[in-house]
This record gives C-alpha cells, sequence and structure tokens, in this order.
C-alpha cells in the first residue's frame, strides 16, 4: 500500500509546473554564476568578498561552494517550500483530500509517501546543483586544485570534499522541508505554507542582525545557520563538531515538525 501510495505521489510531483521550476533554478543558479565569475573575474586579493569567491577563476571547484553560500540566503529555502509547502495542502485546495483519504491506504502510509516524496525532491534539486554547480565551474575555470582556508588541495580531493558538502548540506535542507510540509499540513493553503516555510528561513536569518538574538549561543540553533556547517571540511585540521551539531539541530527541527504534521494529518476531519 505504502508503494501504490508513493507511486502515486511521484506522479503527481512528475506533473507539476513547479517541480521542474524547483529544479531548474537549482540547477541554473551555479551556471549563471560561473558566468558571472566568467564575465567579471574576482580580484583574489580582494578579502572583502567571500573566500571562494576570490579563486573562483583560478578553479572551477570553488562555484558549487560559492552556490552554497548564495543559495542559502533564498534560492534553496524557496525551491524547498515550492513543493515541501505545497504536498499537503494542494489536496486541499484540489478537493481531492477526502477522497485519498477514504481509500483502503491508512491515513500514515499516504503521509509517508508525502514526505518520502518532498524529500526525494529536495534531495534531487541539492544534487542537481551540486552536478551543475562542478561542471559549470570546470568548464569556466578548468578542473584545478583548489585552494582551501588553509591549503591547496588536489581535483579528486576537492570533488571528495564537494560533495560531503552538498551532503551536510542537504540536513538543514531536509529540515526545512519538514517545516513546510508542517505548514502545508496546518495551513490547508499551498501559499500560505510556501510563504510560510520561506519566512521562517528569512527570519532566522534576519535574527543575525538582532540583538541578544545574533548571540552564538542562540545562532546555533538556528535551522539556517547550519546551512553553511558544510565550511569546515575545508579547514585543517578537520572539526567534525559544527556538522555534528547541524546534524542534531537538523533532526530535532525534521522529528518535531514532522510528528506535530502527522498527528494532525491522521486526526483530520473529513465528514464536513
Amino acid at each position: 500500500m505504502t508503494r501504490r501510495a508513493l507511486r502515486w505521489e511521484l506522479r503527481k510531483l512528475a506533473a507539476q509546473r513547479r517541480t521542474y521550476l524547483g529544479l531548474g533554478a537549482a540547477a541554473a543558479a551555479p551556471v549563471l554564476i560561473a558566468a558571472a565569475v566568467e564575465l567579471h573575474p574576482p580580484d583574489p586579493t580582494d578579502s572583502g568578498i567571500p573566500f571562494f569567491l576570490r579563486f573562483a577563476v583560478e578553479s572551477g571547484f570553488a562555484v558549487p561552494l560559492l552556490t552554497l553560500l548564495f543559495s542559502s540566503l533564498f534560492l534553496f529555502p524557496l525551491v524547498t517550500a515550492l513543493v515541501a509547502g505545497d504536498i499537503v495542502a494542494a489536496e486541499d485546495h484540489n478537493r481531492t483530500l477526502k477522497t485519498i483519504l477514504t481509500r483502503s491506504t491508512s491515513r500514515s502510509a499516504i503521509f509517508g509517501a508525502k514526505v518520502v516524496a518532498a524529500f526525494g525532491y529536495v534531495l534531487a534539486a541539492v544534487a542537481a546543483m551540486g552536478v551543475a554547480g562542478t561542471l559549470a565551474g570546470g568548464i569556466a575555470s578548468g578542473f584545478d586544485p583548489l585552494p582551501t582556508f588553509s591549503t591547496v588541495i588536489s581535483p579528486s580531493r576537492a570533488l571528495a570534499l564537494i560533495a560531503g558538502s552538498f551532503l551536510v548540506y542537504a540536513m538543514p535542507v531536509l529540515a526545512l522541508a519538514a517545516v513546510g510540509i508542517l505548514l502545508s499540513t496546518l495551513s490547508r493553503n499551498s501559499a500560505a505554507a510556501v510563504v510560510g516555510t520561506l519566512m521562517v528561513a528569512l527570519v532566522e536569518q534576519l535574527t543575525q542582525v538582532v540583538p541578544v538574538l545574533d548571540a552564538p549561543a542562540a545562532q546555533r540553533w538556528m535551522l539556517t545557520a547550519q546551512l553553511n556547517a558544510w565550511e569546515t571540511l575545508f579547514r585543517t585540521p578537520l572539526d567534525a563538531a559544527p556538522i555534528v551539531h547541524a546534524a542534531y539541530v537538523s533532526f530535532v527541527y525534521l522529528v518535531v515538525s514532522l510528528v506535530v504534521a502527522w498527528v494532525h494529518f491522521v486526526r483530520r476531519d473529513i465528514t464536513g
């Protein structure tokens, strides 16, 4: 029953335009960054610009890492919200929720299929951004050794660390998708859930300039702050603490959001 529900959710995702808009945006962003670097090469001596931007001309491996930096501000929260915020609320909008909840498939199985489908989309978007960024950077600047915060690493090691960076980045993104699923379930309105998910990410980022909330102790528990945990992979010696903490915070957001959403979903009154 769960497989059938999952196949149905995947077919619905494949039929929606917003799915391809999200995946397309994730793949297009690093291509645009690579083109910008090629047209306007940064000054490697300018310490006022992001570290990897300084070396984007020397090594194309810097491009996917730049994409991670810039996409965490707005792009990827939006890409995530497009589907996660719609995955349940769309049923209310299309008046199909009553139909699917009266099938022989359990409500938990239907909810689980929606979660897996949304998470699958998010991981596909992360992968699309990583692959497109690596290829676009390599074509524009070459697959040369990559300068890091403390040394210069070989192309093979750079490729491995980039893959690891996107995996680390995926943790808080999946947690944000869980928040989107929660808002989608509670609001019963796709637009409200999509905007709400995006606002959660933006408000958390704005806390960095709010007195008291900008303190390190407070920022440690902001989900968006975990989007930069991957940077520790490029420091020597490696300090895994930020990655472990990001995994823990992401896990808390994800579990709490999904449990609340599931309880609400399985108790949904469809008699009205």
